[in-house]
Protein backbone atom coordinates (compact mmCIF):
# COMPACT_ATOMS: atom_id res chain seq x y z
CA UNK A 1 0.00 0.00 0.00
CA UNK A 2 1.06 3.83 -1.05
CA UNK A 3 1.78 6.01 1.27
CA UNK A 4 -1.35 7.71 2.27
CA UNK A 5 -1.09 11.64 3.41
CA UNK A 6 -4.89 12.88 3.24
CA UNK A 7 -7.91 11.23 3.68
CA UNK A 8 -9.12 12.12 0.36
CA UNK A 9 -6.85 9.29 -1.09
CA UNK A 10 -8.32 6.73 0.43
CA UNK A 11 -10.37 4.78 -1.56
CA UNK A 12 -13.11 3.94 1.24
CA UNK A 13 -13.32 7.79 1.93
CA UNK A 14 -13.97 8.21 -2.05
CA UNK A 15 -16.55 5.23 -2.19
CA UNK A 16 -18.46 6.77 0.60
CA UNK A 17 -18.48 10.33 -0.49
CA UNK A 18 -20.05 8.97 -3.75
CA UNK A 19 -22.69 7.05 -1.84
CA UNK A 20 -23.48 10.10 -0.19
CA UNK A 21 -23.95 12.23 -3.60
CA UNK A 22 -26.33 9.57 -4.34
CA UNK A 23 -28.02 9.67 -1.10
CA UNK A 24 -28.80 13.47 -1.49
CA UNK A 25 -29.55 13.02 -5.23
CA UNK A 26 -32.68 10.97 -3.89
CA UNK A 27 -33.37 13.66 -1.41
CA UNK A 28 -33.39 15.87 -4.15
CA UNK A 29 -35.31 14.19 -6.63
CA UNK A 30 -37.94 12.23 -5.92
CA UNK A 31 -40.95 12.62 -2.87
CA UNK A 32 -38.13 12.15 0.10
CA UNK A 33 -37.75 15.59 -0.28
CA UNK A 34 -41.05 15.86 1.35
CA UNK A 35 -40.43 13.95 4.24
CA UNK A 36 -38.04 15.80 6.15
CA UNK A 37 -36.96 13.66 9.55
CA UNK A 38 -36.69 10.85 7.31
CA UNK A 39 -34.74 12.75 4.72
CA UNK A 40 -32.55 14.64 7.44
CA UNK A 41 -31.85 11.06 8.50
CA UNK A 42 -30.70 9.34 5.84
CA UNK A 43 -28.61 12.10 4.76
CA UNK A 44 -26.68 12.31 8.27
CA UNK A 45 -26.10 8.50 8.46
CA UNK A 46 -24.21 8.64 4.46
CA UNK A 47 -22.78 11.74 5.35
CA UNK A 48 -21.43 10.02 8.84
CA UNK A 49 -19.06 7.06 6.99
CA UNK A 50 -17.81 10.31 4.62
CA UNK A 51 -17.11 12.60 7.85
CA UNK A 52 -15.89 9.52 10.43
CA UNK A 53 -13.39 8.37 7.95
CA UNK A 54 -11.79 11.77 7.11
CA UNK A 55 -11.73 12.89 11.01
CA UNK A 56 -10.25 9.59 12.14
CA UNK A 57 -7.56 9.94 9.79
CA UNK A 58 -7.12 13.56 11.20
CA UNK A 59 -6.55 12.45 14.52
CA UNK A 60 -3.02 11.42 14.02
CA UNK A 61 -3.42 8.16 15.68
CA UNK A 62 -4.11 4.59 14.45
CA UNK A 63 -5.94 3.55 17.53
CA UNK A 64 -8.49 6.54 17.11
CA UNK A 65 -8.54 6.27 13.27
CA UNK A 66 -9.56 2.65 14.11
CA UNK A 67 -12.17 4.27 16.41
CA UNK A 68 -13.43 6.42 13.94
CA UNK A 69 -13.81 3.43 11.22
CA UNK A 70 -15.78 1.42 13.50
CA UNK A 71 -17.98 4.24 13.59
CA UNK A 72 -18.09 4.66 10.24
CA UNK A 73 -18.76 1.34 9.67
CA UNK A 74 -21.87 1.51 11.85
CA UNK A 75 -23.35 4.66 9.95
CA UNK A 76 -23.00 2.85 6.62
CA UNK A 77 -25.03 -0.23 8.24
CA UNK A 78 -27.29 2.56 9.68
CA UNK A 79 -27.68 4.08 5.79
CA UNK A 80 -28.09 0.55 4.59
CA UNK A 81 -30.91 -0.37 6.94
CA UNK A 82 -32.32 3.11 5.70
CA UNK A 83 -32.29 2.39 2.17
CA UNK A 84 -34.24 -0.43 2.42
CA UNK A 85 -36.95 1.96 4.22
CA UNK A 86 -36.22 4.29 1.06
CA UNK A 87 -37.86 1.19 -1.23
CA UNK A 88 -40.31 0.10 1.45
CA UNK A 89 -41.79 4.48 1.17
CA UNK A 90 -41.68 4.02 -2.50
CA UNK A 91 -39.04 6.67 -2.76
CA UNK A 92 -36.98 4.09 -4.74
CA UNK A 93 -36.94 1.34 -7.37
CA UNK A 94 -35.66 -2.46 -6.87
CA UNK A 95 -33.20 -1.99 -9.08
CA UNK A 96 -31.95 1.64 -6.98
CA UNK A 97 -32.33 -0.53 -3.41
CA UNK A 98 -30.34 -3.47 -5.28
CA UNK A 99 -27.03 -1.46 -6.34
CA UNK A 100 -27.33 1.25 -3.09
CA UNK A 101 -27.53 -2.50 -0.46
CA UNK A 102 -24.83 -3.94 -2.44
CA UNK A 103 -22.31 -0.51 -2.68
CA UNK A 104 -23.03 -0.33 0.98
CA UNK A 105 -22.49 -4.21 2.17
CA UNK A 106 -18.82 -3.56 -0.25
CA UNK A 107 -17.86 -0.23 1.52
CA UNK A 108 -19.08 -1.83 4.90
CA UNK A 109 -16.67 -4.78 3.77
CA UNK A 110 -13.35 -2.52 2.62
CA UNK A 111 -13.73 -0.16 5.79
CA UNK A 112 -13.48 -3.98 8.30
CA UNK A 113 -10.43 -4.44 6.01
CA UNK A 114 -9.42 -1.70 6.82
CA UNK A 115 -9.68 -1.87 10.28
CA UNK A 116 -8.04 -5.90 10.46
CA UNK A 117 -5.02 -4.10 8.39
CA UNK A 118 -4.47 -1.38 11.08
CA UNK A 119 -4.99 -3.92 13.17
CA UNK A 120 -2.03 -6.03 12.20
CA UNK A 121 0.26 -2.44 12.30
CA UNK A 122 1.45 0.24 14.55
CA UNK A 123 1.31 3.52 12.90
CA UNK A 124 2.34 6.80 14.69
CA UNK A 125 0.89 10.26 12.99
CA UNK A 126 -0.99 10.94 9.99
CA UNK A 127 1.11 9.01 7.14
CA UNK A 128 -0.35 5.60 6.48
CA UNK A 129 1.27 3.07 4.91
Amino acid sequence: MATIKRFEDLEIWQESRKLSKEIISIAKTTDLKLDYRFKEQIKSSSGSVVDNIAEGFERNGNQEFRQFLSIAKGSAGEARSQVYRLFDNGYINQEKLDFLVSEYEKLSGKINNFIVYLNKKDFKGTKFQ
